[in-house]
């Protein structure tokens, strides 16, 4: 007996659980909202994309422990940097943050550091980069932008397919991705940098999928049962006969991506992780928070 059988006879109330996921979906987005006044204000985990620095891509002739290297920068009055080691070679991203009267002196500082307190350690440049405070606000308003067109994007797409409310309930089930995922990399400390909104844009599309799937079968079977007066029964019926392909898709994309957490190394660990957290968020919402919205929303309009 296959995996897809076994979960296929399914008889879960979704419906009658809302009240308790209502309240779990209150307390990740109250999180979600404490992130994103922190991420407006500058005072959550922003890369230098978002708030300006010095990137610089170093690679060593010999071999060099990326512990040794933070401590010789920080131990320099460098406290500020953030060191990613390139796995498999001897390459490293160095990124510091700064404030614009600095940006011209920090490169040249860490040059004198490593010069002074790692002499013989010979290094090439392969990359060297600023960018200033004013591009850092420009590139987060612009991601913020983004985010906020691909939701309007989504609830007119919804709308066309189906109906306005249902519309609705997948912007608001997306928005609730979007705002959990920020909270929980804020309260984790891990950094938001452009790879991050990559990420946040590529989980609101995984979980508009996920949600289109779960809205199909409730208009099919709303169609077929020609009744609006048994509409808990009917979305509890929808999401249980899709909750074998939903859980062996989101299975699937969980493997792909666990193999790029742990093999990809710590320049895409970041990214990997938000796509891991966003898959089973996305999934989460699409049964509890979408659906369920269409059942209050339709019950009121009754």
């Amino acid at each position: 007996m296959g995996f897809r059988e076994i979960i296929k006879g399914t008889n879960i109330d979704f419906i009658g659980l809302r009240n308790k996921t209502f309240i779990f979906s209150a307390v990740l987005l109250l999180l979600g909202c404490i992130a994103f006044v922190m991420v407006s204000m500058g005072k959550a985990n922003l890369s230098v994309d978002f708030t300006g620095g010095t990137n610089l891509h170093l690679r060593f002739q010999e071999t060099i422990g990326i512990g040794q290297l933070r401590s010789a920068l920080m131990d320099n009055g460098m406290h500020d940097v953030q060191i990613q080691e390139v796995s498999g070679t001897k390459e490293f991203l160095v990124k510091t943050k700064f404030f614009d009267s600095e940006k011209e002196k920090v490169q040249d500082k860490i040059f004198q550091i490593l010069s002074t307190q790692l002499p013989g350690k010979k290094y090439d440049v392969l990359e060297s980069n600023m960018v200033g405070s004013a591009v850092g606000n420009t590139l987060k308003q612009h991601a913020i932008i983004a985010v906020v067109i691909s939701l309007i994007g989504i609830i007119v797409y919804i709308a066309w397919r189906f109906t306005f409310i249902f519309g609705v309930a997948a912007t608001i089930a997306t928005f609730h991705d979007v705002l959990v995922m920020m909270g929980i990399f804020y309260v984790l400390g891990r950094e938001m940098n452009i790879l991050f909104i990559t990420a946040l844009l590529t989980i609101a599309g995984y979980s508009l999928t996920d949600t289109i799937v779960v809205f199909d079968r409730i208009r099919e079977n709303m169609m077929k049962m020609k009744t609006r007066a048994d509409l808990g029964a009917v979305i509890n019926a929808s999401i249980n006969e899709v909750l074998s392909r939903t859980i062996i898709t989101s299975l699937t994309v969980v493997l792909v991506i666990a193999a790029l957490l742990f093999i990809g190394g710590k320049v895409l660990f970041d990214f990997s992780l938000a796509l891991l957290i966003g898959v089973f968020i996305g999934t989460y919402s699409s049964i509890f928070v979408a659906s369920p919205l269409i059942f209050l929303w339709r019950k009121k309009l009754r």
